[in-house]
């Protein structure tokens, strides 16, 4: 009877052990399944290849560039647009509607340093240039390629290599390229600022000629972007600042404490010397 308990008990165990086995393996296997990736910094596709080849649309468009010819509009332009209240046609290569991609760096969230966000579909990466490829991956079919130009053809025209900082200082004239260059930005004033359209565009088209095209010449004419541009608020000086503004009321109520203690301490040395007075015998 002791012999048969003992090969129950063996049973049991073994049965229980069997069991714990199985559930290991099955959480071995669920453990090395594929597991949902991270898209921080890196862009990983869950369709095959030939579903992404015919979703990816071909766009023979430098996104970098074009980036830089917006900052140049951005910054060199516009200031004296808005001033002037003037509205580009819609018929102007800087139009932002013109942009291929104005649409996706609007979609561009900046958290932090090392955070971008897609506005589209709310994923963060470590830096812009991991958002630009998941753009090119998983949203290159909102770019409107029959209808927005690529800003980047004007580049040359708006200098995009000074705020790209790429052009080296010692880089040789050439003469063809800077004739290419002024006429192509000649075309811009025309088109974006027609002379005697109105005051308005007359002025701009001037300051246009005067702040992009005069400085494409191998003469040492002027310089680009010569009537300037946005002014950048100091962020040391904005800072110190809001610091004074913070601290300046907490210096006042010092300075008012210390004046009142004043005050108390001067207000008791003369009651003190006034009850010594009275206590002197006559």
């Amino acid at each position: 009877m002791e012999t048969l308990r003992q090969i129950r008990a063996k049973n049991s165990y073994f049965l229980l052990l069997s069991l714990l086995w199985i559930t290991l393996l099955s959480s071995s296997i669920s453990a090395t399944s594929p597991l949902s990736q991270s898209d921080q910094g890196t862009e990983q596709h869950a369709t095959s290849p030939a579903q992404d080849k015919s979703q990816v649309h071909e766009v023979h468009c430098s996104r970098e560039r074009s980036r830089a010819a917006w900052k140049v509009v951005e910054e060199y332009l516009m200031p004296f647009v808005e001033k002037e209240k003037y509205e580009l046609p819609r018929q102007c290569r800087l139009h932002p509607s013109n942009d291929l991609f104005r649409d996706q760096e609007e979609h561009k969230i900046h958290l932090d340093v090392n955070e971008w966000r897609c506005g589209y579909c709310r994923k963060s990466f470590r830096a812009e240039k991991f958002l630009d490829q998941h753009f090119d991956n998983r949203h290159s079919n909102l770019l409107d390629v029959g209808h927005s130009k690529c800003l980047a053809d004007v580049c040359g025209a708006l200098h995009c290599d000074l705020v790209m900082e790429i052009k080296s200082k010692k880089t040789k004239c050439n003469p063809a390229a800077a004739a290419r260059n002024r006429h192509l930005c000649e075309g811009l004033a025309d088109k974006c600022f027609p002379a005697n359209q109105s005051p308005s565009s007359t002025r701009l088209h001037e300051l246009f000629l005067r702040q992009f095209c005069d400085a494409h010449t191998c003469s040492g004419g002027g310089k680009p972007f010569s009537r300037g541009g946005k002014k950048h608020i100091n962020r040391f000086y904005l800072a110190a600042s809001v610091l004074t503004l913070m601290l300046l009321p907490l210096f006042y109520l010092i300075v008012y404490l210390y004046q009142r203690e004043i005050k108390r301490g001067t207000q008791e040395l003369k009651r003190i010397a006034k009850v010594g007075r009275k206590a002197k015998p006559s």
